[in-house]
């Protein structure tokens, strides 16, 4: 199961009845939450069968050829008898250069729900090690992280002491102060929650808007309001000192902390202690990556292959453990029990019935109308318990391109803050560039991911447009920087910059559970810290009683692709 393995245009094969016919829980959909739960299910010793109608490993979670994610995102932005309301809606697809393109019919995969990135020291990591999933994966480190700054150029976003202390664009003075803010952010962390230290940061400060501690710290100078493009007349040693304020304040909360919304006029507020906690995140990211891989360059990686790896991780880590898979097998519809009305098993597309205990599915599956309108037992207790509202959508957008938005770089993060493209922008927006060495896309072609939270569909399409249009300029701007000679060469046929691209808004929900259990979508931020939390509680209510991957000893079934989480620069 490496790498892209998807072939939509194949018929589905005829399958022969499944033994046994009864489990303790069938899992329907293999994205990321569906298949951490089976692989815990399954190492507890659990009997699984995990059914996806697709012909590929992930879902929602999924890494795709060019072809079958156009596929899978025209084909699930459509209703249908099992997904009355379709999870991805506005689908803009334009290809610049088919011809090109067409030669790597199968060298991309591209990711469905970027862009995503793993903090080394995050919950997903530690659950992979946990679990054994690592054994299955590689990954490469992300080089550096970047923000848009008042002047529209990618201003780089320093990680660690020595990082601030190279910078050039920073004085003695603002050096000194990031090095205190930063010292103190460790010294409250490193105390033991009895002890009472001058160090340690007052409940009432953690409990305030983080934007408000930091202006306290000094390091925004109240600057409220601060509009990116002041005018000349204010341009003096105090207008720099201000504008180099400004722009750490804004490269704390939004590239290290990444909250997500305006924190100077949105209801959306980071408190100081969960920036606190981001911030503690992203240091012991650093340092745990240094220690696992010491050419390694930052606090984030990514996986070999695409984020689709990670669901199918875990599938092969459930099959060792006993999970039974058939991919390309719709479930047509629910089995209830004639006299209590509720849930006992599912009916294949085979015609075949299977018979469960319990039942996972995959959040753009719903309970077939026929069925809640015969048993409206069964559909109440599926709507009763929900973790979270919706709470909006996710704007997600994808571009493949023939050159770096930054020469001699591939693989790094670029965070457009609020307010940085039109002055209406209130979420930020985030954008993921990968290279051919990490196996997403030929080697001299890019993938850039980017999204943004957004209330509805015209914003979302707004925000966007504006990330293209800025990528697109930024491009440019990189490749005049490039003086490669294959470069020069192309653009003797003036061939396009940006040769693909896919647009489209995704709805957000964190899963719902009763007699039946439904998955969180793939949500809006760039790692799977709130979404594997999400997950966790689903299982916990599943098996109150069981521990999520019980610790076992080394066994000739877990020396398989034993080759631990492998980290490379």
């Amino acid at each position: 199961m490496t790498g892209n393995e998807s072939e939509s245009e194949l018929p589905v094969p005829p399958y022969p009845p499944i033994e046994p016919t009864a489990f303790d829980l069938i899992v329907i959909g293999t994205g990321l939450p569906e298949s951490v739960i089976s692989a815990a299910a399954s190492a507890s010793g659990k009997s699984v069968l995990h059914l996806d109608p697709n012909p590929f490993y992930g879902s929602h979670f999924s890494s795709l050829s060019i072809a079958d994610l156009t596929h899978f995102l025209n084909s699930h932005s459509t209703p249908s008898s099992v997904c009355p309301d379709p999870l991805y809606s506005d689908v803009e697809i334009s290809n610049y250069a088919s011809r090109l393109l067409s030669q790597h019919p199968r060298n991309f995969n591209l990711d469905v729900s970027g862009p995503r990135v793993l903090f080394c020291a995050d919950h997903a990591v530690d659950l992979m090690l946990k679990s054994g999933a690592s054994h299955y994966l590689e990954f490469k480190s992300i080089d550096a992280t970047f923000m848009l700054d008042a002047d529209a150029k990618l201003c780089s976003v320093p990680d660690s002491r020595a990082a601030i202390f190279k910078d050039k664009s920073l004085g003695l003075m603002e050096k000194n102060q990031l090095m205190r803010f930063f010292k103190l952010v460790q010294g409250h962390l490193s105390l033991d929650e009895s002890e009472e230290n001058d160090v340690r940061i007052s409940e009432e400060d953690l409990d305030s808007p983080f934007a408000d501690f930091l202006t306290k710290m000094k390091l925004s100078h109240k600057i409220k309001s601060y509009s990116p493009f002041p005018p000349v007349t204010f341009f003096s040693i105090i207008y720099l000192w201000h504008l180099i304020a400004w722009l750490f304040f804004r490269i704390v909360l939004y590239a290290i902390a990444m909250a997500d919304y305006d924190q100077e006029v949105s209801e959306y507020v980071l408190k100081t202690r969960d920036g606190i906690n981001r911030l503690a995140l992203y240091n012991s990211s650093i340092g745990r990556l240094v220690l696992m891989f010491q050419n390694a360059l930052g606090a984030l990686i990514y996986p070999i292959y695409g984020q689709g790896e990670l669901p199918q991780a875990f599938c092969r880590r459930a099959a060792v453990k006993g999970c039974l898979y058939v991919l390309r097998m719709p479930v047509i519809s629910l089995l209830t029990d004639q006299n209590s009305g509720s849930y006992k098993g599912v009916r294949l597309a085979s015609g075949q019935d299977i018979l469960s205990h319990k039942l996972v599915l995959d959040p753009s599956f719903t309970v077939p109308g026929s069925l809640a309108s015969s048993h409206q037992q069964l559909q109440e207790s599926f709507q009763a318990f929900s973790l979270s509202d919706n709470k909006g959508k996710v704007a997600r957008g994808i571009c493949i391109t023939r050159s770096s938005l930054k020469p001699d770089l591939s693989n790094f993060l670029v965070i457009f803050p609020p307010r940085s493209l039109f002055p209406e922008q209130v979420t930020s927006i985030r954008v993921l560039q990968l290279g051919g060495n990490l196996a997403v896309c030929p080697v001299g072609m890019f993938v850039l991911y980017f999204s943004a939270l957004c209330d509805e569909v015209n914003q979302g399409k707004k925000l966007l447009h504006a990330a293209l249009s800025a990528l697109q300029k930024l491009l440019v701007t990189g490749t005049a920087g490039n003086s490669s000679t294959a470069q020069s060469e192309d653009m003797e046929e003036a061939k396009p910059t940006l040769l693909w691209s896919a647009l489209y808004i995704q709805d957000l929900s964190l899963g719902q559970f009763g007699s039946i259990i439904s998955t969180p979508t793939p949500d809006g931020n760039l790692n799977y810290n709130d979404l594997l939390d999400a997950t966790e509680k689903l299982y916990w209510k599943l098996y109150p009683k069981e521990e999520l991957f019980p610790e076992t000893t080394s066994s000739p079934e877990n020396s398989e692709d034993d080759a631990g989480l492998t980290l490379e620069s």
